[in-house]
């Protein structure tokens, strides 16, 4: 059986929903169902990813064309968001490598045609940077605006990929 770890930061619910989402697919896709996969909030994320996790998802929203950071999370919560000191960007710095694992990452950014910036591009490199030398970008989700809803039909896609996660892990590959 191979273990899936999700992390994801998330203040107005939407990175959450997307990476709840992941993990259903995940789930479904699994002959293990429920077993393996476990989703936490980067606050509550290990800084030590234990040695029985085969595969890393790390999912954050877009803020200011890359990865949250204070002032930007200071901005989202003056917006209504929930508040948070630490996101996936401090999470990283303070994390133990692991060269061996496998990471993709994933974010949620607004759909603003010709915007360029992504959360998931900037995650997958600080990663890399930090000593995970198999992290790589996965997929963006599109919210509707900065407190979202998350636009119709992204949360389906999250369960397909995380489906095809899934498929992609049981035949030991990243």
């Amino acid at each position: 059986m191979m273990n899936v770890l999700i992390v994801h930061e998330s203040m107005f619910g939407n990175t959450a929903e997307i990476a709840a989402a992941i993990a259903a697919g995940l789930r479904r896709g699994r002959p293990s169902g429920d077993e393996g996969v476990t989703l936490v909030h980067v606050g509550d994320a290990p800084l030590t990813i234990a040695d029985d996790v085969d595969l890393l998802l790390v999912g954050t929203p877009t803020h200011a064309f890359g990865m949250t950071r204070p002032q930007t999370r200071r901005d989202a919560t003056s917006k209504g968001a929930a508040p948070s000191r630490h996101g996936v960007r401090e999470w990283i710095e303070s994390l133990t490598p692991r060269t061996d694992l496998p990471v993709v990452t994933f974010d949620t950014r607004v759909h603003v045609r010709m915007l360029p910036g992504s959360a998931a591009r900037s995650a997958a490199k600080a990663l890399r940077r930090k000593g995970f030398e198999h992290a790589e970008q996965g997929e963006t989700f599109w919210v509707e605006g900065t407190p979202g809803p998350v636009v119709a039909g992204e949360v389906e896609r999250a369960e397909h990929w995380g489906a095809e996660l899934a498929a992609r892990v049981s035949h030991g590959v990243s």
